[in-house]
């Protein structure tokens, strides 16, 4: 597997990061604005960062076949982060960052292993009507009208993230992941998350229901979380991470990892 880098000298911990469908790690550090990018802003932070290539994508492309079982998924990608990480300091823990289909192995990952707090955004349980129509033509080879509804409005990205730069070759176990997420894997490994948890919904997320009915349903799953947090993000779509927003979406991630790492830390030392 391969991912992408950014480490801290004496990290306090580490951050995963965990990218959607068709793309790669590099979503995590906006090509052409480094102000945008949050493996380097984690850095800055004083976090070592690894934003992995999810399986199936990077160097493990020509293995996809191989991670049809989601157990399988987790095993590489904590042995991945172990790789990467080495005898090198990790400071106090890891903490996990998920976006789009990347927060089912994200979520997995948390419910495998102790984490300081989770990130999850750009997901959901109901799909926004038009969405809907979109996904269900939408084959491993073919998204008719996918593009449009992932990166509207243009007006909040950079134009350097508009021209395919960050595309990649979809994986075929996520038409089972999309089928099974909301009706099943969300709401069951939700449930069994134990590490506090922000949720993030950018202002203009076309894929998934945003509304606060929809929002409160998500947040309730979280049922043995200690905490969950709604992080609304103004002027932003659904590629956050990307966006011209970026670098503040970012910023509340961090402080949010903050908390998280200085609430273990109050714990330990009860």
């Amino acid at each position: 597997m391969s991912a992408l880098v950014t480490t801290a000298p004496e990290p306090r911990g580490v951050i995963v990061a965990v990218h959607g469908g068709a793309t790669m790690g590099a979503y995590f550090d906006c090509p052409g604005n480094p102000r945008l990018s949050l493996v380097r802003a984690a850095a800055a932070h004083g976090f070592t960062a690894i934003a992995l290539d999810r399986p199936g994508y990077g160097s493990s492309a020509l293995y996809a076949e191989e991670f049809d079982d989601p157990d399988r998924r987790v095993s590489f990608a904590y042995g991945a982060v172990d790789t990467i990480l080495g005898n090198t300091a990790r400071g106090a823990g890891v903490f996990l960052m998920g976006h789009s289909a990347g927060c089912e192995l994200a979520l997995r990952m948390s419910v495998e292993r102790d984490v300081v707090g989770i990130e999850l955004a750009g997901t959901g349980l109901r799909y926004h009507a038009d969405a809907r129509a979109v996904i269900k033509q939408a084959t491993l080879t073919t998204r008719p009208g996918l593009r449009d509804l992932l990166w509207q409005p243009t007006s909040l990205y950079p134009q350097e993230v508009l021209t395919s730069v960050l595309s990649a070759p979809g994986v075929a176990y996520e038409m089972e992941v999309t089928t099974q997420w909301a009706r099943r894997d969300l709401p069951e490994l939700a449930a069994r998350v134990t590490a506090p948890v922000q949720f993030s919904v950018a202002d203009h997320e076309a894929v998934w229901d945003s509304t606060p009915e929809a929002i409160a349903s998500i947040v309730a799953l979280f049922s043995a979380a200690p905490g969950v947090t709604v992080n609304e993000v103004a002027d932003a779509g659904h590629n956050i991470s990307v966006g011209l927003s970026a670098d503040e979406y970012h910023r509340r991630v961090l402080a949010f990892a903050d908390e998280c790492f200085a609430r273990m830390g109050a714990e330990a030392g009860r």
